[in-house]
C-alpha cells in the first residue's frame, strides 16, 4: 500500500501516455526514424541501410521472467529502474500490430531512447501500425543502461530491456508474450515457420497441405520455409510465417509477423536461398552487424561483427511470401535436428513427437550463446521463450496434435555419422515436397526402431541409411536413448507415454 492507502500502480500502468507526454515522440513514420537513425548508418550498394550494435546476441544468461524464476526485490527494482526513465528520457514511442487472427491479435508497444532510433526502426520494420487500440504488450528498452539485464512480468505484458542495444532483444520481448498469452488461452506458441504447399498426389489431384518446421535458429528452418520447392505451374509453395506460430485447437495457425522477417546473412546463398538472398539485396531491407565496407560493398559470408549477422526483410520482396500471415489448417510438422545419429527423416507417433518436442534437438547458435555455438543441446520446443511449466507444454502439444490428426516427422538438416554424409538443402527440400505429396513409402526399421522412407521419389535412400556411417551404431543409439530419457525424467508434469517413447 502507499502512504495515501491507495494500491500502488503496476508498472505497466506508470508508463507515460505517448500521446500527451512532452518528452515522447510518438509513432514516428519510418522514414523518420531512418533520419533519426542517420548518425548510425552506413549505407549499402543496395541503398539499403545497416548498422553495427554493441550487443550482437541475445541475453539468455541475463534474463528472468516473474513466472519462473524467483522474482526478488531487486529484481523489481530494474523494472522500476526502467519505468522511471521513461518519465524524463527524450522517447520514442512506436506501436505495432502482432497478428492478424482475431484471437491472436496484440498491440505492442515500444519505448527507446531517441538515440537508440535504429532499434525503433528495425523493430517497427517487422510488424504493421496498430489501429489504435491500447497496447496489450510493452517494452522498455534502455540501450546505455550500465547493467544488462532482461527482466519480464508476463502477466502485466510488459518487459524492461536494459543494457542491450540489440534489435532480437526488442523483436523477442513481445513474441515471447505473444506465446504466452496464447496459451492462456487454451492454444500453443511455437517457435516455427509455416508455409503452404500446392502439390499434385499420387493421383494426380491438386491438394493444399500445411506445414509448419520448428527449430532453433541456423538449422535450416527459414531457409525451408522459404523455399519455393522449385515447383511450377499450378503447383507451388508459399511461406506464411518464418519465426513465431500459434497452434488453436481448431488447427489454425495464427502467424505474428506481418510486414518482415529477421533472418540470419552469414552464409546466404543465391543459388540455393534465391527467395532470401533478393530479399535481403533490395534496397528496403535493414542489416544489422552485417560485414559492409565503408563504401557499402556487402558481404554476406564475412562473420567481421558476429555468426549472428542479420537482416530485416520485406514480405512484400520476397517472392515467396503469401500475402497472409494465418494458416487455415495445419497437417504436417517437421521437428528439425542436426542429430548425426538420426536419419534424413523418420515419421512419429504423437507420443513420439511429443518426445521430439520436449527434447528439442539442436546446435546451439550465435543467436543464443555465441560462447556455446557448435554444441549439441536441448531445448523443449526448440523454443527458449517458453513461459510456464515446460512439461506442460509437451502435454498440450500431444493433445492438439492427436486431436487434429496432425503426421509429424523428425528432419535431420545436417551430417550422418562423423561429418560421413551431408543432408543438403536439395535433399531436405525433395523431402518435403515428396511427404506433402503422399508418395514417399515408409517402412519400419529395427535397427534404428524408427519408420523411415522405404522409397523417396528423387532420392536414392539407401545412400542415406544412418547406421551405415556410424560405428557400432546399436551402442551409440542405446546411449543417445538413456540420455534421451534421462533429460525427460527431469520434467515432473511430463506424461508417462511421453516418456516412455523415447526414439
Amino acid at each position: 500500500m502507499s502512504e495515501t492507502g491507495a494500491e500502488p500502480r503496476p508498472p505497466s500502468r506508470a508508463l507515460p501516455d505517448p500521446a500527451t507526454a512532452s518528452n515522447v515522440r510518438y509513432d514516428p513514420s519510418l522514414e523518420e526514424l531512418r533520419e533519426l537513425a542517420e548518425h548510425e548508418e552506413t549505407t549499402t550498394e543496395f541503398g539499403s541501410p545497416s548498422y553495427v550494435s554493441d550487443v550482437r546476441s541475445r541475453s539468455s544468461d541475463r534474463t528472468k521472467n516473474a513466472v519462473d524464476h524467483a522474482f526478488g526485490e531487486r529484481d523489481h527494482q530494474l523494472v522500476e529502474t526502467a519505468v522511471e526513465a521513461t518519465e524524463s528520457r527524450e522517447l520514442l514511442c512506436v506501436d505495432r500490430l502482432m497478428g492478424r487472427h482475431p484471437e491472436a491479435t496484440f498491440c505492442c508497444r515500444l519505448y527507446v531512447p531517441v538515440e537508440h532510433a535504429r532499434i525503433a526502426f528495425a523493430w517497427a520494420s517487422l510488424f504493421e501500425p496498430s489501429d489504435g487500440r491500447e497496447p496489450d504488450l510493452q517494452t522498455v528498452q534502455l540501450p546505455d543502461h550500465d547493467e544488462t539485464a532482461i527482466r519480464i512480468l508476463p502477466d502485466e505484458g510488459l518487459t524492461a530491456v536494459l543494457g542491450s542495444d540489440y534489435t532480437g532483444e526488442a523483436k523477442k520481448s513481445f513474441l515471447r508474450l505473444f506465446m504466452y498469452r496464447i496459451k492462456q488461452r487454451g492454444g500453443l506458441g511455437l517457435h516455427a515457420g509455416s508455409k503452404r504447399v500446392r502439390v499434385r498426389d499420387a493421383d494426380g489431384d491438386l491438394r493444399d497441405v500445411g506445414q509448419l518446421f520448428m527449430g532453433l535458429s541456423a538449422t535450416g528452418k527459414s531457409t525451408l520455409t522459404a523455399h519455393g520447392c522449385w515447383l511450377e505451374d499450378e503447383e507451388g509453395a508459399t511461406m506464411l510465417q518464418d519465426d513465431v506460430c500459434a497452434l488453436l485447437p481448431d488447427g489454425t495457425v495464427p502467424g505474428s509477423e506481418g510486414k518482415g522477417l529477421f533472418i540470419k546473412t552469414i552464409g546466404l546463398d543465391e543459388d540455393e536461398q534465391p527467395a532470401l538472398y533478393e530479399a535481403a539485396t533490395d534496397e528496403s531491407a535493414i542489416l544489422e552487424n552485417v560485414a559492409v565496407d565503408d563504401d557499402g560493398t556487402v558481404d554476406f559470408d564475412e562473420p567481421r561483427y558476429t555468426s549472428n549477422a542479420r537482416a530485416i526483410v520485406q514480405r512484400d520482396e520476397l517472392s515467396s511470401a503469401a500475402d497472409e500471415i494465418d494458416l487455415d489448417r495445419v497437417d504436417q510438422i517437421f521437428f528439425i535436428t542436426r542429430n548425426p545419429l538420426m536419419p534424413p527423416v523418420s515419421k512419429l507417433s504423437t507420443a513420439q513427437a511429443a518426445a521430439a518436442f520436449m527434447l528439442g534437438e539442436s546446435i546451439e547458435t550465435s543467436a543464443g550463446d555465441p560462447s556455446r555455438a557448435g554444441e549439441s543441446i536441448r531445448v523443449v520446443g526448440t523454443n527458449p521463450f517458453i513461459v510456464g511449466p515446460e512439461g506442460e507444454e509437451g502435454n498440450l502439444f500431444q493433445d492438439l496434435i492427436d486431436e487434429l490428426g496432425v503426421d509429424c516427422y523428425l528432419l535431420n538438416t545436417g551430417y550422418l555419422g562423423d561429418d560421413a554424409k551431408d543432408v543438403g538443402v536439395t535433399e531436405s527440400v525433395t523431402i518435403l515436397t515428396e511427404t506433402a505429396r503422399g508418395t514417399v513409402e515408409w517402412t519400419d526399421d529395427d535397427t534404428t526402431g524408427l519408420t523411415i522412407p522405404e522409397s523417396v521419389p528423387g532420392i536414392d535412400v539407401e545412400d542415406y541409411y544412418v547406421p551405415d556411417y556410424v560405428d557400432d551404431y546399436e551402442s551409440a543409439l542405446a546411449e543417445l536413448r538413456r540420455e534421451r530419457r534421462d533429460y525427460l525424467e527431469g520434467f515432473d508434469e511430463l506424461r508417462t507415454e511421453i516418456l516412455e517413447s523415447v526414439y
